[in-house]
C-alpha cells in the first residue's frame, strides 16, 4: 500500500500538475506552429524558390529492383529533401519560441516596472499621522491658544 501511496503523493504535486499543464500547451503550439510551416510559410518559400519541394529530394543508393510492375525490393534512398525540410521546421519554431519568450519577458518586465513604481510612490507619499499625533497636536493648539 506504501507503493501507491507514494505514487499518489508524487503525481498530485503541483510541479507534476504544472508540467502536465505545459506539454498539453506544448503539443497544441508545435500544432499550431507545425501549420504555420506548412500551410503558410513553406508555399510562400516554394513561390519564392519556382515551387521546389524540398521533401522530394533524395539520393539513390541503390535501385528498386523489379519485375515487370512487381517491386521484388525498394529503392534504398538517402531523403537529404526532408532532413532540409526538418531542419527549416525546426528553425522555424525555434523562431517562434524565441518571439513568444521575449514577448512574455517584456511583460514581466513592464509589470515588475509599474510594481517598483507603485512601490515608489508609496513609499514616497507621507505616512498619515496617526490617532495619538493627531490628539497631541490638538492638545498642543489649545495648549498655545491659552
Amino acid at each position: 500500500m506504501g507503493f501507491f501511496k507514494e505514487f499518489k503523493e508524487f503525481a498530485m504535486k503541483g510541479n507534476v500538475i504544472d508540467m502536465a499543464v505545459g506539454v498539453v500547451i506544448g503539443a497544441a503550439f508545435g500544432k499550431i506552429v507545425s501549420s504555420l510551416v506548412d500551410d503558410i510559410i513553406m508555399p510562400l518559400v516554394g513561390v519564392a524558390t519556382g515551387g521546389i519541394n524540398f521533401t522530394d529530394y533524395k539520393i539513390v543508393l541503390q535501385k528498386a529492383v523489379m519485375d515487370g510492375q512487381e517491386v521484388i525490393t525498394p529503392e534504398v534512398t538517402m531523403n537529404w529533401g526532408a532532413w532540409v525540410q526538418t531542419i527549416v521546421d525546426f528553425l522555424i519554431v525555434a523562431f517562434c519560441i524565441f518571439v513568444m519568450i521575449k514577448f512574455m519577458n517584456n511583460l514581466r518586465k513592464r509589470a515588475e516596472k509599474a510594481q517598483k513604481e507603485e512601490e515608489a510612490a508609496a513609499a514616497a507619499a507621507p505616512a498619515a499621522p496617526t490617532k495619538e499625533e493627531e490628539l497631541l497636536t490638538e492638545i498642543r493648539d489649545i495648549l498655545k491658544n491659552k
